[in-house]
């Protein structure tokens, strides 16, 4: 498929080419009231060229395969392309700059399993939900879930890089709700995992779900004032993802980066690492290489609280006179951007009940409602909730608040826990942040 369309974009006139071709086939299961719902099952193709015609570009897409379609994509791209704009940076990878490992051998990326049977997804629900009404003060299970996904992905280009791997992903979910009206509190529990045996037993997900929402109960508004915050690990990686986004190579050539003049500066405290490791077997961002066919590697985007490097795609990194970091990502209807895969924060040596004691007074935020956030100046406000702590103790629950501060200060002043969790793109513990403004009664 692939191969087919970089002929056609070689026939329709454009100097380099990379094409895409994507596979994936889901199914997913949802119950209420002990009941099947809603269950859906699809499977699909999709395709997408990117032509490069003297430093300028054009992507297209679609879902129909023939040839017919194929050339006409071709035909179409070649055409925008000619419109666009110069854009020197652009272009494809050298030959010696290609990954040679081209497949998924040693990532354990698919568990190699079957389809699974709709009434496995079914039963899988149907505990979770069980396991969410069996806690006391849980009035319903407003969702429960489970779903099942194989994906597979192929990249080539004119420059003779070829290659692909596929990826299955599992997850089990449960919303619960307690109360009603003005006072209805809802939370949830959801575990992904690549392999299904490494998921946890649905009662475990959905008991967690049903206990975090009876927590919630007589939620009300905090005081207002500056307070210590902890971030619970099920929401730190939002703060960190603002560093993340800050040090991409995007951002960063447009002079749109808070952190545009602090390469080789402290960013997180001394002893802090922020890390990315690509290769790890059975995560979910792992990928033997990039989107445009460059070996990833693992790096240190942080090391010791100093930050090391942006993250760059090829284009990227030719603006700002660097090497990229073999970072792209790309889907079929876009060219390759620079993201990030499985990124993990140094953890602490304190446990995170340990850091509520210590706080003494202050917020454990457990959701976020919102964001806005100044990406040129690092200015931080969101919405919160989670738990208000007195004398060193969770005393009631939050809702309906605001938190803010500077996100260069927050990041100066975080202490981890030891909480790092497992088996996510973004593994970060939970973070004690002081002195940010909270706003509430």
């Amino acid at each position: 498929m692939t191969d087919a369309l970089l002929s056609a974009a070689r026939k329709a006139g454009a100097t380099e080419a990379d094409a895409v071709a994507v596979a994936a086939e889901a199914l997913s299961v949802d119950v209420r009231a002990g009941a099947l719902e809603h269950a859906e099952r699809a499977e699909g193709v999709e395709i997408g060229l990117r032509v490069l015609i003297g430093g300028r570009q054009a992507c297209v897409s679609a879902s129909d395969r023939s040839t017919r379609t194929i050339e006409e994509m071709a035909q179409r791209a070649v055409a925008m392309a000619r419109e666009a704009p110069v854009d020197d940076a652009v272009g494809l990878a050298a030959p010696d700059q290609l990954a040679d490992l081209r497949d998924g051998v040693g990532l354990e990326l698919e568990d190699g399993r079957p389809a699974p049977e709709p009434d496995l997804l079914l039963d899988l629900a149907l505990r979770a939900e069980a396991a969410a009404l069996g806690v006391e003060g849980v009035r319903i299970a407003e969702a429960a879930s489970a779903s099942s996904m194989t994906r597979r992905l192929w990249l080539a280009g004119s420059n003779g890089f070829s290659g692909g791997y596929g990826r299955s992903s599992h997850g089990i979910s449960t919303v619960a709700i307690t109360g009603d009206g003005t006072a209805m509190e809802r939370d949830w529990a959801s575990e992904s995992r690549v392999w299904a045996e490494d998921l946890p037993p649905p009662e475990q997900i959905g008991r967690l779900a049903g206990e975090r929402t009876v927590a919630r109960r007589g939620a009300r508004k905090p005081p207002t004032g500056t307070f210590p915050i902890l971030y619970d690990e099920r929401v730190a990686a939002t703060l960190i993802g603002h560093l993340l986004s800050a040090v991409n190579g995007s951002a960063v050539a447009r002079g749109a980066s808070w952190l545009r003049n602090d390469l080789g500066q402290p960013v997180l405290p001394a002893g802090f690492d922020l890390t990315e490791d690509p290769r790890l077997p059975r995560y979910p961002a792992s990928r033997p290489f990039d989107g445009e066919g460059l070996a990833t590697a693992a790096r240190r985007i942080v090391a010791d609280g100093v930050l090391q490097g942006w993250t760059l795609d090829l284009a990227t990194a030719r603006k700002l006179g660097m090497e990229s970091t073999a970072s792209a990502v790309r889907g079929t209807s876009a060219p390759p951007s620079p993201g990030v895969s499985n990124v993990a924060l140094t953890p602490g040596t304190a446990s995170r009940d340990d850091l509520i004691r210590d706080m003494g007074r202050g917020l454990v935020v457990t959701s976020m409602l919102g964001a806005s956030i100044n990406p040129t100046t690092g200015d931080y406000s969101r919405g919160a909730a989670g738990f208000w702590v007195e004398n060193g103790q969770i005393a009631w629950p939050v809702n309906e608040c605001t938190i803010a501060g500077s996100l260069r200060e927050m990041l100066m002043r975080i202490t981890a826990a030891n909480d790092l969790p497992d088996w996510r793109s973004h593994r970060v513990p939970s973070l004690l942040v002081e002195g940010m403004t909270v706003a509430g009664s």
